[in-house]
């Protein structure tokens, strides 16, 4: 069993971070209030990387959860373990967080079972507290608490979206991919790649984007230029780099993904 202490969930080194609108304003204004977050926005657009950013500016830990199907209560709160020929309790990552004034982060909410973010429903409201029902205890969050969650709207359906009951415990900024001058400099500061091949390949994002819906489920995200930039820089070949990160992560299907090549070797000669 691995033992982790709150320090081991805290960064060393200021994250990069371009803001895009008033977002780090608002989200200091939440946390001053102790109101939970909502990040909403499409997948690799910067919201995870935002938040370890405001972590590091806030001076909080940062525990975060990549929320899943099979995520259990007890994943969150704790259980009791056997040890030897008694049982100990071992607190899960909720409940470090609640008793260390962390930043709890889920990512991706809707993946979790709906019974699981029910346990998170006492610590968005002015209680502010975690039940642990199988000790017969309840904890009261500190000031330096905090609650934080994501979701991408674009992938709602009936069966996998936040109820109302959820969505309205929370603060929701909302978050798209950065423009264009901005999506540029990102490349540039994460990559090193240069000017005019960063201008390019976001250039070829916007044109894969407008494509989402017809034929494509999703867009690039700021993530997938990233990786694209930094294997160029590798020195892989430049259609080879975008293949792999720009084109084949978004479509198994043939025949889009070679009007996709023939959109990059329009955009790159």
């Amino acid at each position: 069993m691995t033992v982790y202490k709150i320090g081991d969930f805290k960064r060393e080194k200021e994250p990069y971070y371009l803001p895009t609108g008033r977002e780090i304003e608002l989200f200091n204004a939440a946390a001053g209030k102790k109101l939970p977050v909502l990040l909403k926005g499409p997948t690799g657009c910067g919201k995870t990387r935002f938040l370890e950013y405001m972590a590091f500016r806030l001076k909080r830990p940062l525990i975060t959860i990549a929320c899943h199907e099979d995520l259990t209560t007890s994943d969150l709160v704790g259980r009791y373990l056997l040890k030897g020929e008694q049982t100990e309790w071992v607190d899960g990552p909720l409940t470090i967080a609640v008793k260390r004034g962390a930043i709890f982060y889920l990512d991706e909410v809707v993946e979790a079972r709906k019974d699981t973010i029910v346990v998170i429903h006492p610590l968005t409201d002015d209680r502010r507290i975690l039940p642990l029902e199988k000790k017969g205890e309840m904890i009261e969050a500190p000031d330096d608490f905090l609650l934080v969650v994501s979701y991408n709207p674009g992938y709602q359906t009936i069966l996998k979206d936040l109820k109302q009951s959820t969505k309205q415990r929370f603060v929701s900024l909302e978050f798209d991919f950065p423009a264009r001058e901005q999506e540029v400099e990102i490349v540039i500061k994460e990559t090193g790649v240069e000017q005019q091949v960063a201008e390019k390949l976001v250039e070829l994002a916007g044109k894969i984007r407008g494509l989402k819906n017809r034929g494509l489920e999703e867009g690039v995200s700021t993530r997938l230029l990233i990786y694209a930039a930094g294997l160029i820089n590798q020195g892989v070949p430049l259609r080879d780099a975008i293949k792999v990160t720009m084109i084949n992560p978004l479509t198994d299907d043939f025949s889009i993904q070679r009007s996709l090549e023939e959109v990059t070797v329009s955009i790159f000669t």
